[in-house]
């Protein structure tokens, strides 16, 4: 028994010797287990989506906006909401005009059909004019694909690059290199590169055979999204490589990568969007790459969006991967101590 402790201990020694990664790793994901649990502990009773042009103090004697059962979202941008009610994606949109409310439906829409109804009958004293739209139905699969496959570059990107690094400090790799001119800043960057080209090519794959066989839907350009595909592969990369800096133990490079992918796939709006989130929790998740990725690319795929209006996120991609492979940079060593 006493062979088999020493034995156990030294095989994890180095999954040990860092305490505050160790800590870390298990605290935070209680955290955030509390915090969702605090922000969806009330049941969503929506039945009905409805789009107002403006704020909703605008909107204070439409009785329809104050049903419990209908969910109202404010848009500052006409042509954006529009553009949710061709792709049923509101059920109706109204907007507050002079002399009465104009409002917008999809006549393909059942739930757009229910909507109108019910503003016929609860604001029926009210001067109100009707116009529809009809567009392609944006259906879940085509809504959650791009989360799904950034959610699969991220595990490529973060694992890839982190187990990698971690076993050339095991086996002594690092430390050969140690002996060469080349740089910590340097070896990462050549890092990033080669891993860039799999993770790029591996996704582009994927993508082509979901697109084959789902018939995704796909409003923009092909070249933004693939350009959306670079900035957020060497963000993820560069993530992954602040954790593999320093981590000379599989086990806790392991533990490590996983408390930032838990997080990432909750809050970065890959299965459900956080549109009418509590504050906080969309401030936190704008935090993390991943967000920028499928908001970008979720834009450009299913809203047709432009380079213009996609460049924040390529912005916050950038700002990311700088940072971090910055950081990375100053924490790397080449051996373990």
């Amino acid at each position: 028994m006493d062979k088999f402790w020493a034995l156990f201990k030294a095989r994890n020694m180095e999954f040990y010797r860092d305490k505050a990664a160790l800590s870390w790793a298990f605290i935070f994901p209680l955290l955030i287990i509390v915090g969702c649990a605090l922000a969806f502990s009330n049941p969503d009773q929506t039945v009905l989506r409805l789009g107002i042009v403006g704020t909703a103090d605008n909107y204070q004697d439409l009785s329809l906006a104050q049903q419990p059962y209908v969910e109202s979202t404010e848009y500052q941008s006409k042509p954006r909401a529009l553009e949710q009610i061709q792709h049923h994606q509101i059920d109706l949109l109204v907007e507050r005009e002079f002399d009465g409310l104009r409002y917008w439906v999809n006549p393909e829409s059942s739930a757009g059909l229910a909507a109108r109804q019910l503003l016929l009958s609860l604001d029926s004293n009210k001067q109100l004019a009707e116009e529809q739209l009809t567009g392609q139905a944006v259906r879940y699969v085509d809504w959650v694909m791009p989360g799904v496959l950034a959610m699969n570059m991220m595990f490529a990107a973060l694992f890839g690059i982190g187990y990698v690094i971690v076993r050339y400090r095991q086996n002594g790799v690092l430390k050969r290199f140690q002996a060469t001119p080349v740089s910590a800043l340097q070896f990462i960057v050549a890092q990033m590169a080669s891993r860039l080209m799999i993770v790029v090519v591996v996704n582009s794959l994927i993508f082509i055979g979901c697109d084959y066989f789902l018939n995704l839907l796909m409003l923009g350009s092909y070249s933004l999204l693939l350009l959306i595909v670079l900035a957020g592969s060497l963000s993820l990369l560069a993530l992954g490589l602040v954790i593999a800096s320093r981590t000379a133990s599989e086990e806790l490079a392991g533990g490590l990568l996983n408390t930032l992918t838990w997080p990432m796939m909750f809050f970065s709006e890959i299965w459900f969007s956080l549109e009418n989130a509590p504050g906080w929790m969309q401030g936190f998740a704008n935090l993390m790459p991943l967000t920028h990725v499928v908001k970008a690319a979720r834009a450009v795929m299913i809203e047709g969006a432009g380079l213009a209006a996609i460049a924040h996120h390529l912005a916050a991609l950038l700002i990311t991967t700088a940072l971090c492979l910055l950081l990375a940079a100053r924490l790397f060593r080449w051996q373990r101590e």
